[in-house]
């Protein structure tokens, strides 16, 4: 059933873009879906700038795509050092290297490495010597391997060898068409002068060669192939680690898990483990497409950001970098542990940063987009690991701050252990989204059994914690801006944040009929706390002493949480605060690093100013060379479309998506805002499969900067309000009962 309302709209015909149409090497012609597909003309050679990556959520895999030398290499989520006292450190797990014998004066042509993230499948073809080539790979969640297909044209093509090496220098044993690598952590440092970790995590990857024709068998350590005419090749890995305390974080040996897996894996058909796996990719990824409008250019995708940089802009790859963002959501956070600093993807066991989850932007921001990008399952690793590591919170909050609850350092690790310096408030911004999640899908059962008690430990840590003004003001003692400026009472992003997460309790707490008394008290700490306060030159002050400094271009803009991603200060209903809050970040300028200026696009989008986001995406879409580290102005992106800090941090990308979702669709304030920052630069588009909170999917077009035509899909019974401009309705919502808006 329908419901149609007129909101003196004009309905037209919204174009869509063709997709992408090509021939491999096999003259096969083939289409990427809407243009989601990353597409480059030679085999990358830099891991973290040219490298494409693939995963199921738990396993993961950079892609090099070389001709004569194809090197993979793998992660799976687990592989940490640390334990519960330190941070430590993700890891990286080993390579795959598959060397392939070729004639030293033949030729290669026709080369195409291709990431098509509407069907995560990676594939590589390459005409040589006068030989059609052609790779497939991707990482199924259904069968938990990773599946490297070797094809040619021609029977017999194929020889050469397949080599496993070790990041932790395991015990390597090659055996039939099998090569294992397994050992232990123990001993592994994240500094040199760094602590020996209590827990050292067993380990175990797992390489099956299948050979159609030919000859296969073990020598030197590798397996060596001759004369197949195609090769398939299985990738497992794991560890002994269990998300759990009470079993001291470990299980069992990882050798029979990982050989069942991969067992199960080769009794299956190649196609139907490509069909598999794309089945169930599908079905998240095609919940959401989108239609910028404008252009889109069919070179490849390198050259496509270096054009753009160089000021030509193309919706058709904002479009794509959008899709991207869904692509690496899926790919690493799936029934495991939840998306760090860089995804799933590390190379080193020494990354930037630990390549751990920072609770004082970082992790936070990598959930922004799960919700209103249409991935809610996306975002259960992440509950998950904050529920399993609240004893070791506890018990360390208790001996540092003799308070009941639990908060944390910036730099956090899979064990509960931290490192780095205390944000008293970051627990507070982690339970934010979990908030976030319950009014996106409103499941009760979630928010009695997971979310709540979690959100009421944090409250608890606030209600020692606080301290009251001479006359009766609540403030945070000793807090902290991340990350600059002095400690101090009263820091504007501890009041925010203590705030959001007593008002989301409250609404949590009436939600679940329970708690009324512990509710109402924090109820009234929360009317009781220090306001966002307006400094003397306009600005939303940072601190409750006014000192803001005007030329303070730091790439952290943490009195804005109120904005952005809270509630607390929104444009209709208090909107000289917001005002405050756009003069502040007016100061904060416009470069910075990659994920400072993802955070912009998404603070301008509250504030309604598409254009000044739609700005911020052109300074984020820019082909960036430098890998070094840069806390200041280096942001953009690699040739892969990896977000850079520098170097590379995946919050970047998955808060650019979060930024394009939040230009075409709001609903924090209490309603569903349709283009509530639509930039000039998109005049004419369509989305479908926009989520927003009450458990509604939502698909709008455009046309003209103006509203055609919004189709609103609830899931469950409510009422809201809904804005389009100046005009506001009130509907009544019937779960299956689709409402179209239109004239």
């Amino acid at each position: 059933m329908k419901i149609y309302l007129r909101l003196e709209l004009l309905f037209i015909v919204v174009s869509v873009i063709n997709a992408a149409v090509w021939k491999d090497a096999f003259g096969a012609e083939y289409k990427s879906s809407d243009g989601n597909s990353l597409r480059y003309d030679k085999p990358a050679i830099i891991w973290e700038k040219e490298a494409l990556p693939i995963g199921n959520g738990r396993l993961g895999a950079m892609i090099f795509g070389g001709v004569e030398r194809e090197r993979i290499q793998f992660n799976e989520s687990s592989l940490w050092i640390g334990d519960e006292k330190d941070t430590g450190a993700y890891q990286a797990f080993g390579d795959v290297f598959v060397e392939l014998n070729r004639q030293t004066n033949a030729t290669t042509t026709n080369y195409r490495r291709e990431l098509d993230i509407s069907r995560a499948l990676h594939t590589v073809s390459y005409t040589h010597n006068g030989v059609n080539y052609r790779r497939e790979y991707f990482a199924s969640h259904p069968a938990n391997v990773m599946v490297f297909r070797f094809t040619a044209e021609k029977p017999g093509a194929y020889s050469g060898s397949v080599q496993l090496t070790d990041a932790h220098k395991g015990k390597i044993v090659a055996e039939g068409n099998r090569l294992t690598s397994s050992g232990s952590l123990a001993g592994y440092k994240y500094e040199e002068k760094g602590p020996d970790y209590s827990i050292a995590l067993n380990y175990e990857a797992q390489v099956l060669v299948l050979n159609d024709g030919g000859s296969v068998k073990t020598e030197d350590g590798r397996i060596s192939f001759d004369g197949v005419n195609s090769l398939t090749i299985l990738i497992n890995a794991g560890t002994d680690y269990v998300n759990d305390r009470k079993h001291g974080w470990r299980g069992a040996n990882p050798h029979a898990r990982v050989t069942s897996q991969i067992g199960a894996a080769e009794k299956s058909s190649f196609r139907k483990l490509l069909g598999a796996h794309a089945a169930d990719y599908s079905k998240l990824f095609n919940r959401l497409k989108l239609n910028l409008g404008g252009s889109t250019s069919d070179l490849p995708t390198d050259q496509r950001l270096l054009k753009y940089s160089q000021g030509a802009r193309e919706q058709g790859l904002e479009a794509l970098v959008f899709q991207y963002g869904r692509y690496l959501m899926i790919s690493s956070s799936r029934d495991a542990l939840p998306a760090n600093l860089q995804g799933l993807w590390n190379d080193s066991i020494g990354p930037p940063w630990r390549s751990d989850y920072h609770t004082d932007i970082n992790i936070q921001m990598n959930y922004w987009m799960a919700d209103p990008a249409n991935l809610s399952e996306c975002f259960q690793p992440y509950a998950t690991w904050l529920n399993s590591i609240r004893e070791v919170r506890k018990a360390d909050t208790k001996a540092e701050f003799n308070t009941r609850g639990w908060t944390m350092r910036a730099e956090n690790g899979v064990f509960g252990g931290t490192t780095w310096q205390w944000i008293e408030s970051g627990s507070a911004w982690c339970m934010q989204n979990l908030w976030d999640h319950y009014t996106f899908t409103r499941d009760k059962n979630y928010l009695r059994t997971l979310a709540y008690p979690m959100m009421k430990e944090v409250c608890e840590f606030w209600q020692d914690r606080l301290k009251a003004l001479p006359d009766g003001t609540l403030v945070a003692p000793n807090g902290f801006s991340p990350e600059h400026g002095p400690r101090e009472d009263g820091v504007s992003h501890d009041q925010q944040l203590i705030w959001d997460i007593f008002n989301n309790t409250v609404a949590a707490a009436d939600a679940l009929g329970i708690d009324r008394e512990f509710r109402n008290d924090i109820a009234a700490k929360r009317d009781k706390l220090l306001a966002p306060k307006i400094g003397k030159w306009g600005q939303l002050q940072e601190w409750m002493v006014d000192r803001d400094d005007p030329k303070d271009d730091h790439r952290h803009m943490s009195h804005l949480v109120a904005v952005h991603p809270g509630n607390q200060i929104n444009v209709q209903k208090t909107p000289e605060l917001a005002e405050a809050a756009r003069v502040s970040l007016n100061a904060r300028g416009d470069v910075s690093t990659g994920w400072s200026t993802a955070w912009k696009i998404n603070l301008w989008a509250r504030l309604h100013d598409g254009d000044r986001a739609y700005k911020l995406i052109g300074n984020l879409l820019h082909l960036v060379g430098d890998s070094r580290m840069n806390y200041k102005d280096g942001g953009g992106l690699y040739a892969n479309l990896f977000d850079t800090h520098p170097p590379f941090q995946i919050d970047g990308n998955f808060g650019y998506t979060a930024g394009v979702c939040e230009m075409l669709l709001q609903s924090h304030a209490g309603e569903i805002h349709l283009l509530p920052a639509l930039p000039k630069a998109w005049p004419t588009g369509e989305v479908t499969g926009l989520r927003a909170r009450g458990n509604i999917e939502v698909d709008i077009q455009w046309r003209d900067g103006k509203l055609v035509k919004a189709t609103l899909h609830p899931k469950q019974d409510g009422v809201i309000k809904v804005r389009s401009g100046e005009k506001v309705v009130d509907l009544k919502l019937k779960a299956g009962k689709q409402i179209v808006l239109a004239s």
